[in-house]
């Protein structure tokens, strides 16, 4: 493998990836994705859709997720820096409503991979950023779902700045807690 470094998290399936930057005076390069490295890696998804979105400081995309179509995920940051979140919503998972957060950033490179069965947000924690994913199933019309990013039934420690005036879809300020999934 050696062109990337996979850490597992406290929640089964989640991972953090780290590929490896080759760099000089004249800036860098990396492989962001390589099927085999991630077969290698533990991650066997064939992505069919990429999506890229661009977002001003305080904006807070989620808790998304498809219902029929579940979509695992592989996100990552090419400007600015985002604090992502991923929530466990598989049934009879030992970790079902727990969430785990990374930090993103163009400086870090860091990737999340997030596989089916998991709501996703995100925070922009810079003055911009510039946000892509790549996703295993096509992004089917009708089919969401989302869990508020508020919910007290499952904590999330959002690290929002002082003074930092969230931005949030009139959507996302509708969803329900994880209670009401059923």
């Amino acid at each position: 493998m050696g062109k990337l470094t996979v850490e597992t998290c406290k929640i089964e399936g989640l991972k953090v990836i780290t590929p490896q930057v080759f760099g000089d005076a004249r800036g860098y390069f990396m492989e962001t994705y390589s099927y085999r490295d991630f077969v290698e890696a533990g991650i066997d998804r064939v992505f069919v859709q990429d999506n890229q979105s661009a977002s001003k400081k305080g904006v807070l995309r989620g808790l998304h997720f498809q219902i029929a179509h579940p979509q695992a995920k592989l996100v990552r940051v090419i400007r600015g820096e985002v604090f992502d979140v991923a929530v466990d919503l598989r049934k009879g998972s030992a970790t079902y409503g727990e969430w785990h957060g990374v930090v993103l950033s163009e400086e870090n490179k860091k990737q999340f991979f997030i596989p089916e069965g998991f709501a996703h947000g995100f925070l922009v924690l810079s003055d911009y950023a510039e946000f892509c994913y790549k996703c295993s199933e096509f992004y089917t019309p009708g089919d969401e779902g989302g869990i508020l990013y508020n919910d007290p039934k499952i904590g999330i420690d959002w690290p929002i700045p002082e003074g930092t005036e969230l931005l949030l879809s009139d959507r996302d300020r509708l969803w329900k807690g994880i209670e009401e999934l059923g």
